[in-house]
């Protein structure tokens, strides 16, 4: 008998791991609040579902892919989430990025209900999922998170478990200072580059193999350059994770001077209205456009 396994949020996200899933053969229900958004997932085969019980029932383990701590919540322990509909035993792999306390919090609840629960943030984005390489980072019991590293197999090449609960998401913070830092660092060089007459497209293959090389700069120096601005991810997303990394500072007595700057400006793009776009729109801070694109072409979220 083939193992069910449910998917809670379709968004784009959502949408990509669920299409790996179906793809390499899992037999997938899914959910998400937004009809529409499951609409592309049921037409490669998933079964669609009613609500989060609905997806969860006589499901092995339920991903969960979603946008904050509070919609989590919610999409578990609320009214038809997934607790209601789940059987003992279940694991609950929370894939979304969200801050580490209410993870922790989280972990305690379904454990007293019976529940799995491992923290599995990732990075790599809409493309990584797409090739099933996906890079997790994992935090649970060492038997849950064995659990969820089989499930997720065929989504990601590298899944490390750092710690108990709440380990996989402070290691998300992790990852998205070092991303968001290196994201406004590859836009200003960019902005240096073309100022100063030299062709950026050429900069990844001049820099390539040495110390300044990185997988950021192969794949968003182009397209700062090229103002490339399709979705694989979006800037408030990135603002909400740098706010959870200043968070986990402040309690920590962590200093942060250049992350604190880093959100400043993603915020600073915020603002004007650029939030939903991705992180190659950071050039629209460097050139000093600073306004809303007229034609960005993206139906991500």
């Amino acid at each position: 008998m083939t193992t069910k396994i449910a998917l809670i949020g379709a968004g784009a996200m959502g949408g990509a791991i669920g299409a790996r899933l179906v793809e390499t053969g899992t037999a997938l229900a899914v959910f998400d609040l937004d009809p529409l958004k499951m609409d592309a997932l049921v037409a490669q085969g998933a079964k669609p579902a009613r609500s989060g019980a609905d997806a969860a029932q006589d499901a092995a383990a339920v991903i969960l892919s979603l946008n904050s701590a509070k919609i989590v919540e919610a999409a578990v322990f609320g009214s038809s989430g997934v607790a209601e509909g789940a059987s003992a035993g279940t694991l609950i792999i929370d894939m979304s990025s969200i801050d580490p306390t209410s993870t922790q919090n989280f972990a305690v609840r379904a454990k007293e209900m019976g529940l799995g629960w491992v923290d599995s943030p990732l990075s790599g984005g809409i493309p990584k999922a797409a090739t099933g390489e996906l890079t997790l980072m994992q935090g649970g019991e060492d038997a849950d998170v064995i659990k969820a590293q089989s499930v997720l197999a065929t989504v990601a090449s590298n899944q490390t478990h750092m710690g108990p609960a709440g380990a996989g998401q402070t290691t998300k913070l992790i990852n998205q200072v070092l991303c968001g830092l290196g994201f406004v660092a590859v836009a200003e060089a960019t902005a240096l580059a073309e100022a100063a007459g030299v062709d950026a497209t050429r900069i990844p293959q001049a820099l390539r193999g040495g110390r300044a090389d990185s997988a950021l700069l192969q794949e968003y120096m182009p397209r700062f350059a090229a103002r490339d601005y399709r979705r694989t991810g979006r800037i408030d997303n990135m603002v909400k994770d740098l706010n959870g990394a200043q968070n986990l500072a402040r309690l920590s007595h962590t200093s942060m001077p250049l992350t604190a700057l880093c959100a400043e400006i993603h915020r600073m793009l915020t603002a004007a209205g650029l939030g939903g776009e991705d992180q190659a729109a950071l050039m629209e801070y460097f050139t000093g456009a600073g306004m809303p694109l007229r034609d960005s072409n993206n139906d991500a979220d």
